[in-house]
């Protein structure tokens, strides 16, 4: 009796209710747009928790923004030091910093239309993607289905509809650039992830890897699967294509990270020589390509940009090797740092001592390169003023540059960097560095043999850089690591695309 009774006053409930419906009709559609436009503008703004994705366990919105910083506005001083604090962020690995650099990049607001650069836009896409804290699970507290599978929390769910919109956004800005456009993309996304070390490495390895997703993920992750499309929904070809798939570069990359002494970078190296017999037999090669292996730029792309904002690079200075090495710095006379500035026109002049620097002048190439301008340059500054000057075109730069990283002084030791600042000084004409490199080529493969041809590129270099000079010990080391075979007299004539070795054949 109790049920029925219940179904009665349901139904009564249900009458009433339609009744109200129908006899208010009128008033009910006129409201409806301004519901709508309510609705529009409020559930956006309740974040992934809330709202009628929530309500039918959709919840296919996006996370809730990291707070800006105080003081939001047009100036452009503020705007250069929310992007450079953004770009800290994002160099360190922070997912939602890497998201906010990409949509200010895209131009996605009306004050960030001078900041409008879409290949940086793409790279900072590219460094969300394959950043493991855009999919690995946070948290799992609630089970759906009906077997109780798929553990997923609300805030998984709200990085999966970013990591699905960053897929989007990327193919979009891929698919409008040109091939050089492109290489500019994957070369930035590189360098960044160089930067990182092992992690760095190892997520390199894993996007070139095709047993994972196209940017290092699980293959069975929503979104990569969902980017390689179905016959009745286009997927994200560009994005795709942005990281070709090879077995080599998957094990260059495992093989860089075991070098930096990472111990389960040993461990994914090992499985991953165990995953295939054809891939076991790549050691040999990889080892040599690794050898001569650099990142695709000496730092991050000093370009100008319109927006004058410069593009930071704000990789992080420190760990031993690198702390090292910047402790060893005042062992450079600053006659070398002081022709570098005065090569980039920030000085008239060359000059011999740091106390004759001006302010204004710290100031102006700080800016450059977008540093805090505190008008007293720091080290790694002092360091960057020997690379920019390096990589636009100074062969002395280049010189000073290929000893300080045969010498680890300012920089971490690094054999096959010196060897390609060297070779690079000799194509500007420096004759210490042409006589050097002939050196190198004719003692080949197996290191110096003779002890007085080492010393007398010694000599030769000490003439040119004012006490900087390496040792013998180290100009073996640097030998025996990176020298080639020797170049035929004829080839010196040809062309960069016919000599035997160049640039790309650290890459």
């Amino acid at each position: 009796m109790r049920e029925t009774s219940n179904a009665v006053s349901h139904l009564v409930a249900l009458r009433r209710a339609l009744a109200y419906v129908v006899d208010n009709r009128v008033t009910l559609i006129r409201r409806l747009p301004v519901t709508a436009v309510v609705a529009a503008v409020v559930i956006p703004l309740v974040g992934c928790d809330t709202g009628p994705s929530f309500w039918f366990h959709k919840r296919a919105s996006a996370c809730p923004r990291p707070q800006a910083a105080q003081g939001v506005s047009g100036q452009f001083n503020q705007q250069q030091q929310e992007i450079r604090a953004l770009r800290q962020g994002g160099f360190h690995g922070d997912f939602f910093a890497q998201l906010e650099l990409a949509r200010r990049y895209e131009g996605q607001r009306a004050v960030d239309k001078n900041l409008e650069d879409q290949v940086e836009a793409a790279v900072w896409y590219a460094m969300a993607l394959s950043n493991a804290g855009g999919y690995s699970p946070i948290a799992a507290y609630e089970r759906r289905g009906q077997n109780g599978g798929g553990a997923l929390s609300r805030f998984d769910d709200c990085r999966a509809f970013e990591r699905h919109a960053a897929y989007g956004a990327l193919d979009r800005l891929l698919s409008r650039m040109s091939t050089e456009e492109r290489e500019k993309v994957r070369n930035r996304v590189i360098y960044i992830l160089s930067t990182q070390g092992a992690d760095g490495y190892r997520v390199l390895a894993r996007m070139h890897d095709g047993f994972f997703g196209p940017f290092g993920e699980p293959s069975d992750n929503l979104q990569a699967v969902e980017a390689y499309g179905t016959p009745k929904r286009s997927g994200a070809a560009a994005a795709l294509d942005l990281f070709r798939r090879n077995d080599v570069d998957a094990y260059l990359y495992n093989y860089l990270a075991v070098q930096t002494g990472d111990v389960s970078a040993y461990v994914m190296l090992k499985d991953f020589e165990r995953s295939s017999p054809q891939r076991a037999s790549y050691g040999g090669f990889v080892e040599t390509k690794a050898k001569r292996w650099i990142p695709p730029y000496e730092f991050y792309p000093p370009d100008s940009p319109d927006s004058g904002v410069p593009h930071s690079d704000e990789s992080d200075p420190s760990g031993d090797a690198k702390e090292a090495a910047l402790a060893r710095l005042p062992e450079l006379p600053f006659v070398h740092i002081g022709e570098a500035l005065a090569y980039l026109r920030v000085i008239p002049a060359p000059i011999l001592d740091e106390r004759l620097l001006s302010l204004n002048a710290a100031q102006t190439f700080q800016a450059m390169i977008g540093r805090p301008i505190t008008g007293r340059l720091t080290g790694i500054e002092k360091v960057r003023a020997m690379q920019y000057a390096a990589t636009n075109g100074s062969s002395k730069a280049q010189l000073v540059l290929a000893v300080m990283y045969s010498e680890g002084v300012g920089v971490p030791r690094d054999y096959a960097r010196a060897y390609h600042w060297y070779e690079e000084a000799e194509r500007q004409g420096s004759p210490e560095a042409k006589y050097a490199m002939s050196t190198f080529f004719s003692l080949g493969l197996q290191g110096v043999a003779d002890q007085d041809r080492a010393k007398a590129v010694v000599y030769q270099l000490d003439g040119a850089l004012a006490g900087f000079k390496p040792s013998v010990w180290r100009l073996q080391q640097l030998l025996s690591q990176v020298s080639r075979p020797p170049r035929a007299a004829g080839d010196r004539g040809q062309p960069d695309g016919q000599r035997p070795y160049i640039e790309r054949d650290y890459r």
